[in-house]
Order: C-alpha cells, then sequence, then structure tokens
C-alpha cells in the first residue's frame, strides 16, 4: 500500500475523533502531509468512519488532485491542500464539526479566550464567516483567518479547523478547542464567565513556547 505510514495515521486520527466526540457520521475530515513527498492523506468522502481501513484513506497531490484510494477524497481537500501550502510549519490538519465550537462561532461578536491554561496554546482563535463548504473561498478565509502562527479557527454555521506541526499538535487543537468553547458556553450559561486575565494569558503562552510544548 502506498503511504501506509501517513494513511494509519489519518485513520487513528479519525478514531480519535470519533471516540472524543468530535465527528459524527461522515461530518469532518482529517489530513496529513507526508514528510519526504508532497502529498497528503486524508479521509475520503461520504464514508463511514466505522469499519473504515488504512486502504481506504485517500491520497491527493498539494493542489487537491487525487493520486490513489479507492474513494474520493473528501470535499473539503481546497481547505486542507490551502493550509498545507500557506503554512510550511504546518503538517496535519483537522475539521470537525463539533456541537460547542459550532455553536460558539455564533452571534454578532463570537470570541473564544482561554479560561484554563491548556487552552491559551491554541488562542486567539480567528473568526470565519459562512461559506460553501468545499469552495476556494472558504479555503482562502481559512488561511487568512489562521494567518502565520494561529493554530484554530471557527467557521460559522459549519464548525472548526485546526493545525499542527503533527498529528498529535493538530488533535490536541481540535481538543482543547472544543473544550474551550463548551467551557465558554457553560460559564456564560451560569453567569460565571470569567478568562484568563490578559497579563496570564501571555504569561502562559511564553511559557508554552518555551517549552514547544503540544
Amino acid at each position: 500500500m502506498k503511504y501506509e505510514r501517513i494513511r494509519k495515521i489519518v485513520l487513528e486520527a479519525t478514531q480519535e475523533a470519533v471516540a472524543e466526540g468530535l465527528v459524527k457520521g461522515t461530518s469532518g475530515n482529517i489530513a496529513l502531509r507526508d514528510d519526504d513527498d508532497d502529498v497528503v492523506a486524508i479521509t475520503p468522502s461520504g464514508i463511514s468512519y466505522t469499519g473504515m481501513t488504512a486502504g481506504d484513506i485517500a491520497i491527493v497531490d498539494l493542489n487537491g488532485k487525487w493520486l490513489d484510494g479507492p474513494y474520493k477524497p473528501s470535499s473539503e481537500v481546497p481547505m486542507h491542500t490551502a493550509v498545507l501550502r500557506a503554512r510550511p510549519d504546518v503538517k496535519a490538519t483537522v475539521h470537525t464539526h463539533a456541537m460547542f465550537a459550532t455553536i460558539m462561532a455564533m452571534g454578532e461578536n463570537p470570541e473564544l479566550r482561554p479560561i484554563t491554561p491548556p487552552q491559551c496554546e491554541f488562542t486567539p482563535v480567528g473568526i470565519v464567516p459562512f461559506t460553501m463548504p468545499g469552495s476556494n473561498d472558504v479555503a482562502d478565509l481559512v488561511v487568512k483567518a489562521l494567518g502565520e502562527k494561529g493554530r484554530a479557527v471557527l467557521i460559522k454555521n459549519h464548525g472548526m479547523f485546526c493545525c499542527g506541526k503533527n498529528m498529535k499538535a493538530a488533535m490536541h487543537a481540535a481538543t482543547y478547542i472544543e473544550e474551550l468553547a463548551l467551557t465558554t458556553y457553560y460559564s456564560k450559561l451560569l453567569g460565571v464567565y470569567e478568562p484568563m486575565p490578559e497579563e496570564a494569558d501571555l504569561a502562559m503562552k511564553a511559557l508554552i513556547a518555551a517549552d514547544q510544548a503540544v
């Protein structure tokens, strides 16, 4: 099987995302760039993640051309490959329709500020207006919102998009962004919302950067 290593990593990340409730049904997609070749392993389109095998994972080039795999790659290939082209530091990308991330993207001025120290690694979180899924327009907006260093964005009425230097880092981002959205939602609902002070947020970011934590 071609590119077995990256296909297995994408499969394992997909299984993890399902187990954590970040992905349901066939929603969401996960991608990983090969270390040596300019190819990307990405989850296929419209295929149930239950029972999926490594051989089912699609292979595309950095422009999204389908190269290998029995099933058509995810319709969100443009978004994943656009980020991978724009950000040489990024090797893995995760897009999910996680419930609380989707909820907290709504409203006129959505904002996610860190509530616990680990969440500081993944903020600020950019907000992307709704644009048709699978389009080059949404891909361009996600790239712009991530900028040069961003790890996560929320896409209105769509979900979240996270990235990292490897799959572990990208999955951590997705997990903590959903946790951040959840804690923000419930604390606001209870009237006790109190994000970390800005100076504490900046101090934690410095510590995390110095340690290269993921």
